[in-house]
């Protein structure tokens, strides 16, 4: 039996700790300044931003949590409490969106008017704010589904101020009133685009179902080139949290087998071609009847 050592997942703390202390300070002038201006938009906003923060603090918390050691109790540490951060994260932006588009929609039938100045000028500030919070976590987007949930966050909100930036420019040259909240509509939908996404792979996480980007029927493959190896069943791909795929295999060998090189070169392979961080092997013998019988083939 044999079993590879994981790698622990890139630290994103600072990124966190910075985020969650300039997010919160905006929200705070942002609602303030929306109830000086006259401005619904601005503090609809300034409510979407505090449950971003919350998101923030819970995607912290978690990615801090899955670099805890294992436990007598729990063998494989708090790895998936970044699974179920990412997961609690796409529902909570989903709940915001519904909450921004009903308010649009209310909108749309008594439009109301704002002061334009005070409402551009703080949804530039959440901008730059929004999207450097974002940069903060752009690297790790693609290999963490945790960190990409608070990535659209960040972005999602950055596409919003823009919105209410964009909107309250031509209002304040046109007096079209109605602007601001089907702007708001069509924002909610492009950050729906990329929600769904998070929510798709975070709850297939939830669910032990193989990692994006892992394809099960080229690692069964991969097993069963292995010289002397005439058979694989029980093969089991699944994430321990957002970054570190584990596996299980039994492996059906011609005749009895004790070496670690053999494994070692195994597990390597499985590293390398695939992200497989934590792997586990068992070995067994059997005949070989015909060419290799993959579980998957």
């Amino acid at each position: 039996m044999g079993h590879s050592h994981n790698h622990q997942p890139a630290s994103y703390d600072r990124a966190f700790a910075i985020g969650i202390a300039l997010n919160l300070l905006f929200v705070i002038v942002e609602f303030w300044y929306g109830r000086v201006a006259h401005s619904l938009a601005l503090v609809a906003d300034a409510g979407h931003n505090l449950s971003d923060v919350l998101s923030l603090v819970l995607a912290g918390v978690a990615a801090l949590l899955s670099r805890r050691q294992p436990t007598r109790n729990r063998t494989y540490g708090l790895r998936r409490s970044s699974i179920l951060a990412a997961l609690i994260n796409a529902i909570v932006l989903l709940i915001a969106l519904g909450a921004i588009a009903w308010e649009a929609v209310k909108r749309l039938g008594n439009p109301a008017p704002v002061a334009e100045g005070i409402v551009m000028w703080v949804a530039a500030a959440g901008i730059v704010i929004n999207a450097g919070t974002a940069f903060l976590f752009f690297s790790g987007r693609r290999h963490d589904v945790n960190i990409r949930g608070a990535f659209l966050h960040m972005v999602g909100d950055a596409a919003v101020s823009l919105g209410v930036l964009v909107s309250a420019l031509v209002i304040q040259s046109t007096g079209w009133f109605w602007l601001d909240p089907v702007l708001s509509l069509a924002i909610c939908a492009l950050i729906l685009a990329s929600t769904w996404g998070l929510l798709r792979d975070s709850l297939n996480l939830a669910l032990d179902a193989v990692p994006a980007g892992i394809d099960l029927v080229a690692v069964d493959r991969y097993l069963c080139a292995q010289p002397k190896v005439v058979g694989v069943h029980d093969l089991h791909v699944w994430g321990m949290s957002t970054t570190e795929p584990a596996l299980t295999a039994h492996l059906v060998m011609e005749e009895p087998l004790c070496d670690n090189a053999f494994l070692l070169q195994i597990e390597r392979g499985l590293h390398d071609r695939f992200g497989i961080e934590h792997a586990t092997i068992q070995l067994e013998t059997g005949d070989r009847e015909s060419p290799c019988r993959c579980s998957l083939l």
